[in-house]
Protein backbone atom coordinates (compact mmCIF):
# COMPACT_ATOMS: atom_id res chain seq x y z
CA UNK A 1 0.00 0.00 0.00
CA UNK A 2 1.58 3.26 -0.83
CA UNK A 3 1.39 6.51 1.23
CA UNK A 4 -1.50 7.88 -0.92
CA UNK A 5 -3.66 4.90 -0.20
CA UNK A 6 -2.74 4.61 3.53
CA UNK A 7 -3.71 8.81 4.07
CA UNK A 8 -7.16 7.68 2.06
CA UNK A 9 -7.74 5.33 4.82
CA UNK A 10 -6.27 2.23 2.84
CA UNK A 11 -7.50 0.11 -0.44
CA UNK A 12 -10.87 -0.96 0.14
CA UNK A 13 -11.88 -4.73 -1.14
CA UNK A 14 -13.41 -5.51 -4.48
CA UNK A 15 -16.45 -6.82 -4.16
CA UNK A 16 -16.88 -8.76 -6.86
CA UNK A 17 -17.30 -12.23 -5.37
CA UNK A 18 -19.79 -15.34 -6.69
CA UNK A 19 -22.26 -14.23 -4.56
CA UNK A 20 -22.18 -10.98 -5.65
CA UNK A 21 -21.98 -11.94 -8.79
CA UNK A 22 -25.37 -14.17 -8.25
CA UNK A 23 -27.33 -11.40 -6.71
CA UNK A 24 -26.77 -8.39 -9.53
CA UNK A 25 -27.84 -11.96 -11.77
CA UNK A 26 -31.08 -12.13 -9.98
CA UNK A 27 -31.49 -8.53 -9.62
CA UNK A 28 -31.16 -8.43 -13.84
CA UNK A 29 -33.66 -11.51 -13.88
CA UNK A 30 -36.56 -9.77 -11.66
CA UNK A 31 -36.16 -6.19 -13.75
CA UNK A 32 -36.27 -7.99 -16.89
CA UNK A 33 -39.68 -9.79 -15.72
CA UNK A 34 -41.38 -7.27 -14.52
CA UNK A 35 -40.79 -4.52 -17.40
CA UNK A 36 -43.53 -3.73 -19.46
CA UNK A 37 -41.43 -2.41 -22.14
CA UNK A 38 -38.92 -5.39 -22.83
CA UNK A 39 -39.75 -7.93 -25.49
CA UNK A 40 -42.03 -10.44 -24.49
CA UNK A 41 -39.37 -13.29 -24.94
CA UNK A 42 -37.05 -11.81 -22.88
CA UNK A 43 -39.71 -11.07 -20.22
CA UNK A 44 -40.76 -15.31 -20.58
CA UNK A 45 -36.93 -15.90 -20.67
CA UNK A 46 -36.47 -14.22 -17.47
CA UNK A 47 -40.00 -15.45 -15.88
CA UNK A 48 -38.43 -19.48 -16.35
CA UNK A 49 -34.99 -18.37 -15.39
CA UNK A 50 -36.33 -17.15 -12.11
CA UNK A 51 -38.58 -20.57 -11.56
CA UNK A 52 -35.20 -22.23 -12.54
CA UNK A 53 -33.63 -20.40 -9.93
CA UNK A 54 -35.93 -21.76 -7.24
CA UNK A 55 -35.65 -20.27 -4.14
CA UNK A 56 -37.82 -17.61 -2.14
CA UNK A 57 -35.85 -14.44 -3.23
CA UNK A 58 -36.59 -15.70 -6.67
CA UNK A 59 -40.36 -16.42 -5.64
CA UNK A 60 -40.28 -12.29 -4.44
CA UNK A 61 -38.95 -11.55 -7.98
CA UNK A 62 -41.58 -13.28 -9.39
CA UNK A 63 -44.52 -11.76 -7.58
CA UNK A 64 -43.58 -8.59 -8.97
CA UNK A 65 -44.79 -9.85 -12.27
CA UNK A 66 -48.32 -9.46 -10.73
CA UNK A 67 -47.41 -5.58 -10.47
CA UNK A 68 -47.27 -4.30 -14.43
CA UNK A 69 -49.77 -5.07 -17.04
CA UNK A 70 -48.86 -5.60 -20.69
CA UNK A 71 -50.58 -5.92 -23.79
CA UNK A 72 -52.29 -7.69 -25.65
CA UNK A 73 -54.32 -8.88 -22.79
CA UNK A 74 -53.39 -12.59 -23.73
CA UNK A 75 -50.10 -12.37 -23.29
CA UNK A 76 -50.14 -10.48 -19.89
CA UNK A 77 -52.71 -13.73 -18.19
CA UNK A 78 -50.25 -16.18 -19.61
CA UNK A 79 -46.98 -14.64 -18.16
CA UNK A 80 -48.77 -14.15 -14.92
CA UNK A 81 -49.85 -17.39 -15.00
CA UNK A 82 -46.51 -18.94 -15.67
CA UNK A 83 -44.75 -16.37 -12.56
CA UNK A 84 -47.84 -17.71 -10.30
CA UNK A 85 -47.34 -21.54 -11.52
CA UNK A 86 -43.30 -20.75 -10.59
CA UNK A 87 -44.14 -19.06 -7.18
CA UNK A 88 -46.73 -22.33 -6.06
CA UNK A 89 -44.06 -24.80 -7.39
CA UNK A 90 -41.21 -22.78 -5.13
CA UNK A 91 -43.52 -22.85 -1.94
CA UNK A 92 -44.36 -26.29 -2.47
CA UNK A 93 -40.78 -27.72 -2.75
CA UNK A 94 -41.78 -28.83 -6.07
CA UNK A 95 -38.86 -26.42 -7.28
CA UNK A 96 -35.76 -27.04 -5.18
CA UNK A 97 -32.91 -24.14 -5.91
CA UNK A 98 -30.80 -24.50 -8.80
CA UNK A 99 -27.63 -23.71 -6.48
CA UNK A 100 -27.79 -26.36 -4.37
CA UNK A 101 -28.86 -24.47 -1.26
CA UNK A 102 -31.78 -25.68 1.00
CA UNK A 103 -34.71 -23.72 2.34
CA UNK A 104 -35.80 -25.40 5.80
CA UNK A 105 -39.80 -24.66 5.04
CA UNK A 106 -39.94 -23.23 1.56
CA UNK A 107 -43.83 -22.34 1.97
CA UNK A 108 -43.03 -20.16 4.85
CA UNK A 109 -40.55 -18.10 3.49
CA UNK A 110 -42.68 -17.75 -0.03
CA UNK A 111 -45.57 -16.69 1.96
CA UNK A 112 -43.61 -13.92 4.67
CA UNK A 113 -42.41 -12.90 0.61
CA UNK A 114 -46.35 -12.83 -0.40
CA UNK A 115 -47.49 -10.78 2.39
CA UNK A 116 -45.04 -8.30 2.22
CA UNK A 117 -46.41 -7.57 -1.11
CA UNK A 118 -49.54 -7.46 -0.63
CA UNK A 119 -48.75 -4.13 2.04
CA UNK A 120 -47.83 -1.74 -0.69
CA UNK A 121 -49.12 -3.49 -4.29
CA UNK A 122 -51.62 -1.72 -6.07
CA UNK A 123 -54.00 -4.89 -6.82
CA UNK A 124 -53.53 -8.26 -4.59
CA UNK A 125 -55.60 -10.59 -7.49
CA UNK A 126 -53.04 -12.93 -8.18
CA UNK A 127 -51.26 -12.87 -5.07
CA UNK A 128 -53.74 -13.71 -3.08
CA UNK A 129 -54.40 -16.97 -5.61
CA UNK A 130 -50.77 -17.96 -4.39
CA UNK A 131 -51.61 -17.92 -0.68
CA UNK A 132 -55.15 -20.01 -1.41
CA UNK A 133 -52.94 -22.40 -3.49
CA UNK A 134 -50.02 -22.58 -0.29
CA UNK A 135 -51.86 -22.38 2.55
CA UNK A 136 -54.93 -24.51 4.68
CA UNK A 137 -58.30 -23.34 4.92
CA UNK A 138 -57.39 -21.70 8.80
CA UNK A 139 -54.25 -20.10 7.83
CA UNK A 140 -55.81 -18.74 4.92
CA UNK A 141 -58.60 -16.96 6.42
CA UNK A 142 -56.04 -15.84 8.96
CA UNK A 143 -54.07 -14.07 6.68
CA UNK A 144 -57.17 -12.20 4.81
CA UNK A 145 -58.13 -10.87 7.75
CA UNK A 146 -55.13 -9.63 8.83
CA UNK A 147 -54.35 -8.06 5.01
CA UNK A 148 -57.83 -6.16 5.71
CA UNK A 149 -57.52 -5.69 9.23
CA UNK A 150 -54.93 -3.01 7.81
CA UNK A 151 -57.39 -0.95 6.10
CA UNK A 152 -60.02 1.38 7.70
CA UNK A 153 -62.76 2.65 6.36
CA UNK A 154 -61.75 6.00 5.39
CA UNK A 155 -61.22 7.86 2.31
CA UNK A 156 -58.12 6.33 0.32
CA UNK A 157 -56.37 7.04 -2.97
CA UNK A 158 -56.68 3.48 -4.09
CA UNK A 159 -59.38 0.71 -2.59
CA UNK A 160 -58.17 -2.06 -5.16
CA UNK A 161 -56.76 -3.99 -2.56
CA UNK A 162 -59.66 -3.95 -0.16
CA UNK A 163 -62.19 -4.77 -3.15
CA UNK A 164 -59.87 -7.54 -3.65
CA UNK A 165 -59.58 -9.18 -0.46
CA UNK A 166 -63.69 -8.99 0.55
CA UNK A 167 -63.84 -11.15 -3.37
CA UNK A 168 -61.44 -13.53 -1.71
CA UNK A 169 -63.32 -13.86 1.65
CA UNK A 170 -66.57 -14.47 -0.63
CA UNK A 171 -65.41 -18.12 -0.75
CA UNK A 172 -64.99 -18.13 3.48
CA UNK A 173 -67.66 -18.81 5.35
CA UNK A 174 -67.16 -18.22 9.01
CA UNK A 175 -69.07 -16.02 11.49
CA UNK A 176 -65.21 -14.20 12.06
CA UNK A 177 -64.76 -13.74 8.53
CA UNK A 178 -68.52 -12.24 8.16
CA UNK A 179 -68.29 -9.78 11.23
CA UNK A 180 -64.83 -8.39 9.47
CA UNK A 181 -66.36 -7.98 6.26
CA UNK A 182 -69.59 -6.13 7.97
CA UNK A 183 -67.49 -3.46 9.02
CA UNK A 184 -66.74 -2.55 5.36
CA UNK A 185 -70.44 -2.00 5.19
CA UNK A 186 -69.99 1.62 6.61
CA UNK A 187 -66.76 2.02 4.16
CA UNK A 188 -66.67 5.74 2.32
CA UNK A 189 -66.25 4.13 -0.68
CA UNK A 190 -69.37 3.14 -2.71
CA UNK A 191 -67.63 0.61 -4.54
CA UNK A 192 -65.88 -1.29 -1.27
CA UNK A 193 -69.78 -1.15 0.39
CA UNK A 194 -70.96 -2.77 -2.65
CA UNK A 195 -68.35 -5.14 -2.49
CA UNK A 196 -69.04 -6.14 0.89
CA UNK A 197 -72.75 -6.24 0.35
CA UNK A 198 -71.74 -8.81 -2.61
CA UNK A 199 -69.62 -10.96 -0.29
CA UNK A 200 -71.78 -11.26 2.75
CA UNK A 201 -74.63 -12.99 0.36
CA UNK A 202 -71.81 -14.74 -1.12
CA UNK A 203 -70.74 -16.37 2.19
CA UNK A 204 -74.72 -16.82 3.03
CA UNK A 205 -74.42 -16.43 6.76
CA UNK A 206 -77.93 -14.79 7.76
CA UNK A 207 -76.54 -13.32 10.82
CA UNK A 208 -75.42 -10.53 8.63
CA UNK A 209 -79.03 -9.57 8.46
CA UNK A 210 -79.68 -6.83 10.83
CA UNK A 211 -76.08 -5.12 9.41
CA UNK A 212 -77.64 -5.14 6.22
CA UNK A 213 -81.09 -3.14 7.09
CA UNK A 214 -79.21 -1.18 9.23
CA UNK A 215 -76.91 -0.04 6.18
CA UNK A 216 -80.00 0.52 3.78
CA UNK A 217 -81.27 2.95 6.55
CA UNK A 218 -78.91 5.51 5.60
CA UNK A 219 -77.31 4.17 2.57
CA UNK A 220 -77.66 7.21 -0.49
CA UNK A 221 -76.38 4.71 -3.43
CA UNK A 222 -79.70 3.05 -5.10
CA UNK A 223 -77.45 0.35 -6.92
CA UNK A 224 -76.14 -0.75 -3.33
CA UNK A 225 -80.15 -0.77 -2.33
CA UNK A 226 -80.97 -2.92 -5.13
CA UNK A 227 -77.90 -5.20 -4.38
CA UNK A 228 -79.45 -5.83 -0.67
CA UNK A 229 -83.02 -6.38 -2.02
CA UNK A 230 -81.71 -8.24 -4.41
CA UNK A 231 -80.12 -10.73 -2.42
CA UNK A 232 -82.36 -10.56 0.61
CA UNK A 233 -84.78 -11.35 -2.28
CA UNK A 234 -82.36 -14.18 -4.16
CA UNK A 235 -81.81 -16.19 -0.78
CA UNK A 236 -85.44 -15.57 0.56
CA UNK A 237 -84.00 -14.42 4.21
CA UNK A 238 -87.67 -13.23 5.60
CA UNK A 239 -86.44 -9.86 8.16
CA UNK A 240 -87.50 -9.81 11.57
CA UNK A 241 -90.30 -7.96 12.43
CA UNK A 242 -88.92 -5.19 14.81
CA UNK A 243 -86.54 -4.55 11.36
CA UNK A 244 -89.48 -4.56 8.88
CA UNK A 245 -90.29 -0.96 8.96
CA UNK A 246 -86.96 0.09 8.17
CA UNK A 247 -86.66 -2.09 5.46
CA UNK A 248 -89.71 -0.90 4.32
CA UNK A 249 -88.84 3.10 4.45
CA UNK A 250 -85.74 1.83 2.64
CA UNK A 251 -87.21 0.27 0.11
CA UNK A 252 -89.91 2.95 -0.75
CA UNK A 253 -87.97 4.43 -3.30
CA UNK A 254 -87.49 1.25 -5.27
CA UNK A 255 -89.41 0.32 -8.23
CA UNK A 256 -87.96 -3.04 -8.34
CA UNK A 257 -88.27 -4.49 -4.89
CA UNK A 258 -90.59 -4.24 -1.92
CA UNK A 259 -91.97 -6.30 1.05
CA UNK A 260 -94.12 -8.50 1.77
CA UNK A 261 -96.70 -9.54 5.03
CA UNK A 262 -94.13 -12.59 6.31
CA UNK A 263 -90.81 -9.49 6.10
CA UNK A 264 -89.40 -11.12 2.92
CA UNK A 265 -88.34 -9.27 -0.18
CA UNK A 266 -90.06 -9.44 -3.48
CA UNK A 267 -89.72 -8.29 -7.17
CA UNK A 268 -92.66 -5.69 -8.01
Amino acid sequence: MGLFDFLKGGAKPKQDGPQSRAERKLDGLIRTASDKRAQQYDRDEALRKLIEVGTPEAAEGLLKRFSVKVDPSITDEDEKQLAFDGIVAIGTGRRTPSDGSTVDDPRLAVVEHVRMYCRSAENLTWALKVLRALEGDDEYEGELLALLGEHDTEYTRNVEPKVNLLAALESVKTPTARSAVEGYLRDVNETVRYHAVQTLFEQGDEGALSSLVALLAEEESMRITNKVAEGLAQHGWSVPEALQGALRTALRGSYDYAVDDEGGVRRT
